[in-house]
C-alpha cells in the first residue's frame, strides 16, 4: 500500500528514485540491440532468462543468418530452438518465436519500423493476441523496439517497489503501471532508462536476500528502515 510522509508526494519520491538511481549507475543505453526486429527478438527470449545466455542464443540467430521475420519464418521449430539452445525452455520460445513473425509477417509485412505507426493502446492489444506474448514482454515491445511511452513492469520493479513502500493496493499489473505513468511524464527516454535502472538494482542489490548496506535507496526505503531498527 502507498505510504508516503506527509507533504510528500507519489511524484516526487519516484524522481527522486530515479535520481538517484541515474546518480549511482549513470545511463544504461537499453535496449541493447542493433535493429528493432532484434529487440523483440530479445524481449521473447529473455524470459526467465539471464540476458548473458540471451546473447548467446542471439549470436547464434545472426551467426546463422537469420534475424529477420522472412529468415525465421523458413526455419523449422526444431531448428529454431536448436539455435536458441543457450536459453532455457527453448522449445517454446521457438514457437513464440515462430507466432511472433507470423504475426508480423501478416499484419505488418516484417516490417517491425511499422510499429511505430501504431498507436501503443492499438499494438499493445495487437501484440496481446499473438501466441506466448504476456504484458510484460509486449510493453517491452513497444516502448524499446516501437519508441513508444509505456512503462515496462517486471519482477525486479515490483520488488522494489514494495520494499519501499509505494505498492499500490492491487497486486497487479496494471496497478503497479499506472503509479509511474500517472504520476511522470510521458517520456520515451525516462521510461526507457527508469526501466533499466530498476533492473540494474534488482539484479546487483535490491535481491530477494537484499544487500541494503549497499543500495542507494536505503534512507528512504520502507524495507532497508525496517531491518536497520530490528538489528539494533
Amino acid at each position: 500500500m502507498t505510504n508516503l510522509p506527509i507533504n510528500d508526494t507519489v511524484r516526487n519520491r519516484l524522481e527522486e528514485i530515479y535520481r538517484r538511481l541515474l546518480d549511482t549507475y549513470g545511463p544504461q543505453h537499453w535496449w541493447p540491440a542493433d535493429e528493432s526486429f532484434e529487440v523483440m527478438v530479445g524481449a521473447i527470449l529473455t524470459q526467465s532468462v539471464a540476458w548473458k545466455n540471451v546473447e548467446k542464443a542471439i549470436e547464434n540467430l545472426k551467426h546463422a543468418g537469420v534475424m529477420s521475420p522472412a529468415a525465421l519464418r523458413k526455419l523449422s521449430l526444431p531448428e529454431i530452438a536448436d539455435l536458441i539452445r543457450p536459453g532455457i525452455y527453448y522449445n517454446v520460445k521457438a514457437k513464440k518465436l515462430k507466432a511472433l513473425v507470423d504475426w508480423l509477417g501478416e499484419r505488418y509485412q516484417d516490417d517491425p519500423d511499422e510499429l511505430r505507426n501504431v498507436s501503443p493502446a492499438l499494438l499493445r492489444k495487437e501484440l496481446l493476441s499473438v501466441w506466448g506474448i504476456g504484458e510484460e514482454t509486449a510493453d517491452s515491445i513497444i516502448l524499446y523496439a516501437a519508441g513508444k511511452p509505456v512503462f515496462v513492469i517486471d519482477a525486479y520493479t515490483r520488488r522494489i517497489i514494495n520494499r519501499i513502500g509505494l505498492g499500490p493496493d492491487k497486486d497487479k499489473y496494471a496497478a503497479y503501471q499506472s503509479l509511474f505513468m500517472d504520476n511522470l511524464p510521458a517520456d520515451i527516454t525516462l521510461f526507457n532508462e527508469y526501466h533499466a535502472l530498476l533492473v540494474r538494482l534488482g539484479k546487483e542489490v535490491c535481491r530477494k536476500s537484499p544487500l541494503c548496506d549497499q543500495c542507494c535507496l536505503r534512507d528512504i526505503c520502507r524495507s532497508a528502515l525496517s531491518y536497520s531498527v530490528s538489528i539494533e
